[in-house]
């Protein structure tokens, strides 16, 4: 067992404080809509909380995301990886993400091939 505890590895640790981070963000906002009577879907035109909650919503995944991205193809051994990093910002994370999961899948299956076994 390890120091810090069975199973929970330092990226596993990111991972939760992230969660925790998201919920506490959104729901910050969430309750302020909630106390102050605000039409949450008719605030998400015109700002307010919604707007708020949503935005730490999407930032947070952002970073589990792009996390995700550098330790997973560390791990399975992808190339070129920091350019997918980049590519979430400067075009978007809903481009980026599907698309770092579509190489990283191509590159398990040509890698299973190659060594006649399978991946996971």
């Amino acid at each position: 067992m390890s120091a810090l505890g069975r199973g929970w590895t330092p990226l596993a640790l990111v991972y939760l404080a992230l969660a925790i981070a998201g919920l506490v963000g959104t729901w910050t906002w969430n309750l302020r809509a909630v106390l102050e009577s605000a039409d949450f879907l008719g605030d998400l035109s015109g700002g307010g909380p919604a707007v708020s909650s949503i935005t730490t919503d999407l930032l947070v995944v952002a970073i589990a995301a792009v996390a995700f991205m550098v330790v997973e193809g560390r791990r399975v051994g992808m190339r070129r990886v920091w350019i997918l990093v980049l590519l979430a910002p400067l075009v978007a994370l809903a481009f980026a993400f599907p698309l770092f999961l579509a190489l990283r899948e191509r590159h398990l299956a040509l890698r299973s091939d190659r060594d006649g076994r399978p991946d996971a």
